[in-house]
């Protein structure tokens, strides 16, 4: 049974930066693409960025694009996603999930078949 915890949500000012962690449980976890997806109250859930298995490619939203980063860590089981110069319109909560299988990068949320709980960021002016 495949499980995602996300931990490292929090209250922080306009401007500075939060680090999320994911650990994965229950699978092979290099052989899986990782996405991190973001939702606020009362809009669809969007996508933020996703690291493929394999080569780790990255891909990116466009309005996070050189501000944050994803990473996976194999031997830890864990997607990271550093998240620097922060913004208001960055408040959400914020899921990882893992591909179906071995998927190229995708936004696609259908296409992640396990979900984790969530974790707050809150940006402040």
């Amino acid at each position: 049974q495949v499980q995602l915890v996300e931990s490292g949500g929090g209250l922080v000012q306009a401007g500075g930066s939060l680090r999320l962690s994911c650990a994965a449980s229950g699978r092979t976890f290099s052989r899986y693409t990782m996405g991190w997806f973001r939702q606020v109250p009362g809009k669809e859930r969007e996508f933020v960025a996703a690291i493929s298995w394999g080569l780790g490619t990255p891909y990116y939203v466009d309005s996070v694009k050189g501000r944050f980063t994803i990473s996976r860590d194999n031997a830890k089981n864990t997607v990271y996603l550093q998240m620097n110069s922060l913004k208001r319109e960055d408040t959400a909560v914020y899921y990882c999930a893992e591909t179906d299988r071995a998927r190229p990068v995708t936004a696609t949320p259908s296409l992640y078949d396990y979900w984790g709980q969530g974790t707050q960021v809150t940006v402040s002016s």
